[in-house]
């Protein structure tokens, strides 16, 4: 297959004729660049994350749920932004033309993009090791975005679903044992919390998502405020999977792990009433597990009250290559 027969075919499986900003899209496949409409009185959000086989996802991994989750995790950040998904754009180096894979992944990739109703602008397509790179834009209210900064001492942490599927699903895989379907499931399809994100626009006072662990992007709230936080183990919700696991493993996989793409945000005190509202119209658990201190750094106590030392924060790059 020729590259220009591989865009071809990428583009009539992907993109949604019933994507709401597709006619913002003046001009999209086929030139050098996309040209886009931003709707008047809304601000552009951008975001862009990059799969390399073998570090985001394992050899081997179905090309379905490749597709699915180069598209979920970029989502995932417009969630955390309380953004409205627009479109993207589609990096893809592989080392050959594979029709086979070229339309499971494709498969994968149009599911969610027509369930969140992002249209497809542009992209490239090389040749090389399997990478995806992809480019989401969505679109807020002036004003309306949610950001890591805003946590102020006295505010709900909270976070979304139950953290540690995913980390479990790649620990039981390292191992050589038999991994849970629903752990696996969460490991190769997340789903970005998109409904939950806008819903929080103007409740939440910040936001992030979980990709490099708990500990590690709540610390990433705690710098951007300049605050601090305590956080309660017993408060912590797990997955079904985990319910066998010892608690400090399942500790260390929830905190540590990453990959959970759930959202984790703090809200003014006088608005925790509002949550079970929330996590039934957004259909998914919302947990109250600490609340943010004016100073003290990130401190985490167990059960007993006594403090509880994690072996590492969470997932980076370069240290896990010993490049850094």
């Amino acid at each position: 297959m020729r590259e220009f027969e591989l865009i071809k075919r990428l583009q009539a499986a992907i993109c949604a004729a019933s994507a709401p900003y597709r006619e913002h899209c003046v001009l999209g496949i086929g030139d050098d660049a996309a040209l886009i409409e931003v709707p008047a009185g809304r601000q552009l959000v951008a975001c862009t994350d990059s799969l390399v086989e073998g570090i985001h996802f394992a050899v081997g991994t179905s090309p379905a749920a490749v597709g699915h989750k180069a598209l979920a995790v970029n989502l995932s950040d417009l969630a955390a932004m309380g953004a409205e998904p627009a479109w993207f754009l589609l990096a893809l180096t592989l080392p050959s033309a594979d029709a086979g894979w070229l339309d499971g992944f494709a498969q994968g990739m149009s599911r969610l993009a027509g369930e969140s109703g992002i249209f497809l602008a542009g992209g490239d397509v090389t040749s090389g090791p399997l990478n995806i790179c992809v480019t989401a834009m969505g679109l807020v209210e002036p004003g309306q975005a949610l950001t890591r900064s805003g946590a102020r001492p006295g505010d709900l942490v909270v976070v979304s679903g139950r953290p540690g599927a995913a980390a479990h699903a790649l620990h039981l895989m390292h191992s050589g044992a038999h991994s849970d379907a629903a752990a696996r499931a969460a490991l190769d399809y997340p789903v970005p919390r998109l409904a939950l994100g806008r819903a929080l626009r103007g409740l939440a006072t910040s936001c992030i998502d979980l990709s490099d662990g708990l500990l590690a992007d709540l610390g990433h709230l705690l710098e951007g405020a300049g605050v601090g936080a305590r956080l309660q183990l017993q408060s912590l919700p797990w997955p079904p999977s985990m319910t066998a696991l010892p608690e400090q493993q399942r500790w260390s996989l929830q905190l540590s792990g990453g990959d959970d793409y759930e959202l984790c945000f703090t809200v003014p005190p006088a608005e925790g009433a509002r949550l079970d509202g929330l996590a039934q119209s957004c259909g998914i658990d919302l947990t109250v597990i600490g609340e943010i201190t004016g100073e003290g750094g990130l401190v985490v106590r167990q059960p007993d009250g006594s403090r509880y030392q994690p072996s590492k924060f969470g997932y980076e790059h370069f240290r896990e290559h010993g490049a850094g």
